[in-house]
């Protein structure tokens, strides 16, 4: 068995791609843009990875996505966890669980998936973050 994406539901495809996308660093590997059942879907991956995250957009949906607490979370490992986390709080990023131990913290996306980040090996706990207090649940 090999994982090939996980899919997640967007609601502000601009939105959506700017976190995963410029925030984030990853990169659209294809979209396909599907009108008969109006909706695009977006392959997004990591550099040197072979899993892929699904954005799937329908155009002209009423529907309210819940909070994505019914998701999980999306798992992604970075070469720096405080300076990841500084760049995108500074972006207007919710950090729900702060990189206090130098090693994991949890923010959230546009439509409210908890992304998991964690430290390739390990930092020495460090100011701001020890201190600082989770801003939601993840």
């Amino acid at each position: 068995m090999k994982l090939l994406h996980t899919m997640v539901r967007v609601s502000d495809l601009e939105a959506s791609l700017h976190f995963y996308c410029d925030l984030l660093g990853l990169e659209e590997v294809r979209r396909n843009e599907v009108p008969e059942g109006q909706f695009t879907l977006i392959f997004l991956a990591a550099k040197d990875s072979e899993h892929e995250i699904e954005l799937t957009y329908n155009w002209d949906s009423s529907e309210t996505y819940t909070n994505g607490r019914n998701f999980g979370h999306i798992a992604l490992r970075v070469d720096d966890i405080y300076q990841t986390c500084q760049r995108l709080m500074d972006a207007g990023v919710t950090i729900n669980r702060p990189p206090r131990c130098g090693h994991m913290a949890f923010v959230k996306s546009p439509d409210g998936i908890s992304v998991e980040l964690l430290q390739e090996g390990h930092l020495p706990p460090q100011e701001p973050w020890l201190s600082m207090e989770n801003t939601g649940s993840w």
